[in-house]
């Protein structure tokens, strides 16, 4: 099949177009989950001719279901965050590889060499718990970036602080990358005015703070780290790949990886590009689980390929993809 090289030197559309069209025939025939799934909905290969052919498995499966296109051992589980009895998702991986080419070669698209950026890592939800992809992503950066001021900091804020207003001031390339109520916490304890620092946010409240519309987090982050934008990163447990924004969140993605947003009301067809749907992610560095996942996020594509991520399907609107979830 494809080597981790294969996916993630893909550089154009067309080349996109093909390996994807491949990567789905050979999981159809592999992974006995998405091929169950695809003979129910009568999307077997005869009838798939394009991407917009393709189906795409809700999430929920990874709740449920060993989703997996190998029969090599699996040597990592990568598992969801979730409060006290809630079903987690469980993405088995049997070749780190492609995790590991995605998201350094990601990076480096975005970003450029991680090796110019001193990385301080504010993610204490994450680091309290086993089988978080981000954090194995962040810690892998942190090696990588060769700093010896690089490193994680689980709660002590006032070092954080100390850290990165030192290492700022000195024009010091900085990423700072956090979980959102711990960046929240942070400028509450400080108000600082950078000028050599990206500041990342990674999504979530976990529950510690009231959730916030974007567009008012981020201007609360950019006020108290005195900076003119705010850094998000599009990933989660069940992808391998992730998309970036470099501000005002419009998100991009690395050339493996792509995103369609589904009619809300039709989870088999799909809307217009800037029309609000639901956002199914083609994401080729799964190529051992599935490539092709319909996720819960409500957003909306746009000409160039970038995209919005607007909310999340409640309960009472996500009818169109519980009634593929068998």
């Amino acid at each position: 099949m494809f080597t981790p090289q294969d996916i993630i030197q893909i550089q154009t559309k067309k080349e996109f177009h093909k390996i994807t069209m491949k990567v789905y025939r050979f999981q159809y025939e592999n992974n006995p989950v998405y091929k169950n799934f695809c003979d129910l909905i009568k999307k077997t290969p005869m009838e798939v001719n394009n991407i917009h052919d393709i189906p795409f498995l809700p999430i929920e499966f990874f709740k449920s279901k060993d989703v997996l296109s190998s029969t090599d051992p699996i040597v990592l589980t990568f598992t969801s965050s979730g409060t006290t009895g809630m079903i987690t998702s469980k993405h088995h991986i049997t070749n780190l590889d492609y995790y590991e080419e995605s998201f350094r070669s990601a990076f480096k698209y975005f970003y450029g060499n991680i090796e110019n950026y001193v990385v301080l890592a504010l993610l204490p939800a994450y680091l309290e718990r086993e089988g978080s992809s981000l954090i194995y992503m962040v810690d892998d950066l942190i090696k990588a970036s060769n700093q010896p001021e690089s490193g994680f900091y689980l709660n002590n804020y006032q070092e954080i602080a100390s850290t990165l207003t030192n290492l700022d001031k000195d024009g010091r390339n900085v990423l700072l990358i956090g979980v959102t109520y711990a960046l929240l916490d942070l400028i509450e304890l400080q108000h600082f005015q950078l000028n050599n620092t990206i500041i990342m946010e990674t999504g979530g409240m976990k529950g510690r703070r009231k959730e916030m519309i974007r567009e008012e987090l981020h201007d609360t982050l950019c006020r108290g780290f005195g900076v003119n934008k705010i850094h998000s990163e599009y990933g989660m447990t069940e992808l391998l790949s992730q998309g970036y924004s470099m501000g005002d969140g419009v998100f991009e993605c690395p050339p493996w990886m792509d995103i369609l947003t589904r009619d809300p009301e039709d989870a088999l067809s799909y809307v217009e590009e800037g029309k609000t749907g639901g956002i199914n992610v083609i994401d080729l560095a799964n190529i051992n689980s599935c490539s092709f996942i319909a996720t819960q996020d409500l957003g909306r594509k746009y000409s160039d390929g970038s995209f919005e991520v607007l909310g999340r399907f409640d309960n009472s609107d996500i009818r169109g993809c519980n009634l593929m979830v068998v």
